[in-house]
């Protein structure tokens, strides 16, 4: 079984990496949006580069790393199939299909910006950038806690990081309508 933990490594990696492009996918949204409201000839030229860097982040990394993450993941399962009997299990599977879903939100939501279908504000992409900052926190305390009930603390923990999420939100909002460039 030394190589379980050579799976759960690669898991690991993978997870983290597909993270990263959840995290940083819709920052370029936000970019994107906003420099399709700029005139010509920036709108352009920020769109074409932007469009590029999201296209590569989404398809070399993102993509690839879910796929991934989900086949070291399964093939864990397939190792040790007792774990999915674990009621904290159960309840990470059930944050890791909301997390597909975001994701798969997500992948809509870059389709329309290589489209330029702009249906979203940049204010909603940076509420969105949070969407999987929750379900990383969820996972990450029923992974370490291993208990279906206490993980409703860091679930806790989430909804206080929600609220002054939101409220650094709404301060650097009023810091921008002040000082574009700041």
């Amino acid at each position: 079984m030394e190589y379980y933990q050579y799976i759960k490594a690669f898991h690991l990696i993978f997870v983290i990496t597909w993270f990263a492009g959840l995290f940083y996918i819709p920052r370029l949204f936000v970019y994107q949006i906003e420099a399709f409201h700029k005139p010509s000839p920036e709108k352009e030229i920020l769109g074409k580069q932007l469009k590029l860097m999201a296209k590569r982040l989404w398809f070399i990394i993102t993509w690839p790393s879910a796929i991934l993450a989900l086949v070291f993941g399964l093939s864990l399962f397939a190792l040790n199939p007792y774990l999915v009997y674990q009621p904290w299990m159960q309840v990470k599977l059930a944050f890791i299909v909301l997390l597909f879903i975001y994701h798969l939100k997500t992948h809509q939501y870059f389709k329309q910006l290589q489209n330029d279908v702009v249906k979203k504000t940049s204010s909603f992409m940076r509420i969105w950038n949070e969407g999987a900052t929750f379900i990383l926190f969820a996972v990450i305390f029923l992974v370490i806690l291993k208990s279906a009930i206490n993980w409703i603390w860091g679930v806790a923990g989430i909804l206080i990081l929600g609220v002054l999420i939101m409220l650094g939100f709404k301060v650097y909002k009023n810091i921008r309508d002040k000082n574009p460039e700041a």
